[in-house]
């Protein structure tokens, strides 16, 4: 008969198990790369204009193609502010910029589309998710940047904020379910996911600080399947979890794939154990999903700032193939805050770091589908 010791290892192991998916290192270890075009000239700016930090860019049905960027800084009455929204046709030609002067924008963090066709800001400067119709006009603002007139209130050193009801601090992107419900990643500073339903009414939150599944150190990117599965990055914690609508937890990805090279860092601290998380191997700081292929299948890229490489993802957690590397260089990427998944094989990267928009082409093997 097993000790109680042992009884109580299988139980723990079992529960991970519900969680982890099967992703095994060793399948990892033989991920290959895939290959790939890059465009860095895709999008025409006209004479003078130039792109700041480029930090969102998302795909509409049309393929007209939105950036929100962070630009030099405009005095206006309120505060500075660093954040434009600029919209391009399909043929990549500057069309207009949405949202001028807004007093939803401060600090450009990611822009997203819904199925209907309009356009989401979250800005960590603002702590504000703005909804645009097509056309440009304001539908729905949530949260409430802080008033020009106190100075925001830090929480006491060494504690963390109190996350509040209707409020955000510094959030980071948005996604839908089947029902159109809004699910906000809040973000660096709350720690938790927003469910609020689509008029706007706040339905519930999930999530805190830490380690354990569940909990979140720096929830940094956010993303939907066709069956309305919730995807976070949990870039702090190296790892995407996955939930159902309300919450419920479903699977953990881990992406560990070697990487034999020195790493370009480009900016910060070379890695190493315990320290500089961001430049964690396989830390998500971008995720977007495929829509379904001809077959109903969908895929996850993810990408990390160090060694600064994409992944393709399988919805289960198989890593199928690697592209690219930090650098300057074109098809190398400087921190991709943003990626638009167009479809398997049509990608769109935002860059901070190298302040430009990349259209990748994948050209993938059958062992990498």
């Amino acid at each position: 008969m097993p000790s109680l010791s042992r009884l109580f290892v299988c139980v723990v192991c079992g529960l991970c198990g519900l969680l982890q998916v099967a992703n095994p290192r060793v399948a990892n270890a033989q991920v290959t790369e895939i290959r790939y075009d890059a465009d860095p000239n895709v999008l025409k700016l006209p004479s003078g204009m130039y792109f700041g930090e480029v930090t969102g860019v998302a795909v509409n049905a049309q393929k007209h193609i939105f950036v929100y960027h962070r630009t030099s800084q405009r005095s206006t009455v309120h505060t500075a502010t660093a954040a434009q929204l600029w919209e391009f046709g399909a043929d990549g030609k500057f069309i207009r910029e949405i949202g001028k002067d807004l007093y939803g924008f401060a600090f450009a963090h990611t822009v997203q589309v819904d199925k209907q066709g309009n356009i989401w800001t979250s800005d960590e400067g603002t702590n504000m998710i703005v909804k645009f119709a097509p056309d440009g006009r304001v539908l729905m603002a949530l949260g409430r940047r802080d008033e020009s007139v106190e100075p925001a209130r830090e929480p006491t050193p060494g504690t963390r904020p109190t996350p509040r009801w209707g409020g955000f601090n510094r959030p980071t992107d948005v996604t839908w379910d089947l029902d159109g419900n809004i699910f906000v990643a809040d973000g660096y500073n709350n720690s938790r996911v927003v469910k609020i339903d689509k008029n706007g009414k706040w339905v519930k939150t999930w999530g805190e600080y830490g380690r354990e599944p569940g909990q979140f150190n720096t929830l940094h990117t956010i993303a939907s399947d066709a069956k309305g599965n919730i995807y976070v990055g949990d870039r702090g914690n190296n790892r995407i979890q996955v939930f159902d609508p309300d919450g419920n937890p479903v699977r953990i990805i881990k992406i560990e794939v070697p990487y034999n090279k020195e790493p370009n860092v480009m900016l910060g601290g070379m890695p190493r154990p315990g320290a500089n998380l961001l430049g964690a191997n396989g830390a998500p700081w971008a995720i977007c999903i495929t829509p379904p292929n001809a077959q109903g299948t969908q895929y996850l890229y993810s990408a990390d700032a160090v060694p600064g490489r994409l992944y393709k993802v399988s919805l289960e957690g198989k890593v199928l193939g690697v592209m690219g590397d930090a650098g300057k260089e074109v098809g190398q990427f400087g921190w991709a805050h943003q990626i638009a998944c167009v479809s398997e094989n049509e990608l769109y990267v935002g860059e901070i770091l190298n302040w430009r928009v990349q259209k990748l082409t994948l050209h993938p093997t059958a062992a990498q589908r």
